[in-house]
């Protein structure tokens, strides 16, 4: 048990001081600041602009901002819609992979645009190489770089003065992929090379095993895809077991750098928010509510799976942790990564909206999948997606502003703009977008005959699967429960609903908030004045967000993971 606590201990201090610089960095490169990249990407930079047809130095207002957005996104679904669509006459694709069906490549363009990744197929018996390359990791780091951008826009908006303009769209993407995106992706598909993932374009490898079957051996350009994966929070995988996979994920090392690469930019992101609105305590608050309840969730998992399966308990199954065993809930779990490890990368993965898992989420016992699914369904702001983790928490915080000003009597204030009734609508409407989309799927699919139809295990079980699917979905994460039949013309189009309610539907209340905000004047702050900036205010922010979350989603857990515990622990009580 010492070694897995000096790995997680070592894991968090490794991210500590690598999201700090990076977070310093970040700031720099949209501030349009110099970085010791500007040599080699400068030129490359002025080129992109002149390609794109912008100019450097023409800002947007959030209107612009949300179309520019729109119309980037839309034609690479389109692009992808279209290479799915004729794999089979396009190169790169040596085991002859035939076109993919309508219904699942519209499901997939829209996943992976919206940086869901969720995957109703088998990746390495669906895809060629060159749908895998171009059309799918072109989209991981499009809409990871969507994510950052936006996120930008609105702390822009915070640090502003009487401004109409946010930023421009096409510059601050640009200046995404080459200066942060790409550079770290290349970096961390070489190390994983050398750890033993795999980068090639050779067919697929026929080997007779000991026993004298014969097995198939897919391969192609995974390292590369598996970094974008994971730095971009994107979760779609080259293999169907995503990262229990030993070519994506070949080893403990390279199991915690995920946990690692997962969280960098969004608590990266944090201390770029501070540091342009000119206070770093301001960042620092909004990252340890981050981190205390991912933290906290993570521990409460890792203890659920180390505690192992009721019923096998009853049965007289020994699930004790020793020198010679993990112990606890090894079901659909790794041996070298055990449940503690596996726990803390669903964590990372669901607490962000990566969907990378290196264990079967459908296997942990109720209340430690349970930890994964809350994680979704709070919006993923601990600490969230790249960028829609920091703007999803900005927006809770405005909320808690208002709340703490109506306890003292006060107009709220935040970082010294005053939040008025159409911001309150604003954040409100953000927060409600998704709920309303994970409940209001989830209510239609138990009830009409396409959602039961691929329910494969009625209960409290099936239920949780549903919710978990359309959280998942609305969430933009892509991890699944597993067990519901998702490639179906009812799953594929509904579940390609919630992803563009929750990433883009979310996007246009949270971009009008900061236009409204831009245009404020900052007032100094007064005696009255609520500061943002104090543990006081981190307690109150993780306070609203769990109330929130309690109050909107108790019912349902109530009859999914929670009636799944009770019954199982009613079979051990009366064994």
């Amino acid at each position: 048990m010492a070694q897995v606590i000096i790995g997680l201990v070592g894991t968090f201090v490794v991210l500590g001081i690598a999201a700090y610089f990076l977070g310093v960095y970040m700031e720099k490169v949209f501030t349009g600041k110099r970085t010791f990249l500007h040599l080699v990407l400068r030129p490359v930079e002025r080129f992109a602009y002149f390609v794109v047809g912008v100019k450097e130095d023409a800002e947007q207002s959030w209107v612009h901002y949300l179309v520019s957005m729109f119309v980037a996104t839309a034609a690479g679904i389109i692009l992808t819609y279209v290479v799915l669509r004729v794999q089979d006459k396009l190169p790169l694709n040596p085991q002859g992979f035939g076109p993919v069906a309508p219904d699942l490549a519209f499901n997939t363009a829209i996943s992976f645009a919206t940086n869901t990744n969720w995957q109703n197929y088998a990746g390495e018996q669906t895809m060629s190489y060159f749908s895998q390359m171009v059309a799918l990791v072109f989209h991981q780091f499009l809409s990871a770089a969507t994510g950052i951008v936006l996120a930008i826009a609105l702390v822009r908006a915070l640090s502003r003065r009487s401004a109409k303009t946010i930023g421009n769209f096409y510059v601050d993407a640009i200046r995404c992929f080459l200066y942060i995106l790409l550079p770290i992706s290349f970096v961390l598909a070489i190390f994983l090379v050398s750890q033993g993932s795999i980068q090639n374009f050779s067919p697929y490898t026929a080997v007779t095993t000991l026993e004298g079957a014969t097995q198939t051996i897919a391969q192609g350009p995974v390292a590369s895809m598996e970094a974008i994966k994971d730095l971009g929070t994107n979760g779609g995988g080259f293999f169907n077991a995503n990262a229990a996979h030993p070519f994506e994920n070949p080893n403990a090392i390279t199991n915690q750098l995920q946990v690692v690469v997962v969280l960098l930019i969004a608590f990266g992101l944090t201390v770029t928010f501070g540091r342009m609105v000119g206070n770093i305590k301001q960042g620092i608050a909004v990252a340890a509510a981050m981190a205390i309840i991912l933290i906290g969730g993570a521990s409460f998992a890792a203890y659920q799976e180390q505690q192992g399966n009721p019923a096998l308990t009853a049965v007289g199954v020994t699930q004790v942790r020793t020198d010679g065993q993990a112990g606890g809930n090894m079901e659909g779990k790794r041996t070298d990564l055990g449940p503690v490890f596996s726990a803390f990368y669903g964590s990372a993965t669901t607490g962000t909206s990566t969907g990378s898992v290196d264990s079967a989420h459908d296997s942990y016992t109720p209340l430690g999948g349970m930890v994964f699914l809350i994680f979704i369904k709070l919006g993923e702001i601990t600490p969230g997606g790249v960028g829609s983790g920091l703007y999803g928490m900005l927006v809770f915080a405005i909320l808690s502003v208002f709340i703490a000003g109506l306890m003292v009597g006060r107009t709220p204030e935040y970082l010294g703009k005053k939040i008025e009734a159409r911001d309150v609508k604003y954040a409100s409407l953000a927060i409600l977008i998704l709920p309303a989309s994970i409940l209001g799927f989830a209510a239609i699919s138990v009830v009409v005959p396409g959602g039961l139809a691929g329910i494969t295990n009625p209960g409290a079980h099936g239920l949780t699967q549903v919710l978990y699917a359309f959280a998942s979905n609305t969430g933009n994460n892509g991890s699944a429960f597993a067990g519901l039949l998702g490639n179906t013309v009812y799953y594929n189009i509904t579940m390609s609903a919630a992803e563009w309610l929750g990433r883009f539907v979310f996007a246009i209340p949270v971009l009008a908030l900061a236009g409204s905000l831009a245009q404020k004047k900052i007032v100094p702050a007064s005696a009255g004045t609520f500061p943002t900036d104090t543990p006081l205010f981190t307690g109150l922010l993780i306070g609203v967000i769990l109330i929130v979350g309690a109050l909107t989603f108790f019912p349902a857990l109530a009859l999914g993971p929670i009636l799944e515990h009770l019954q199982l622990s009613a079979g051990q009580l009366f064994h």
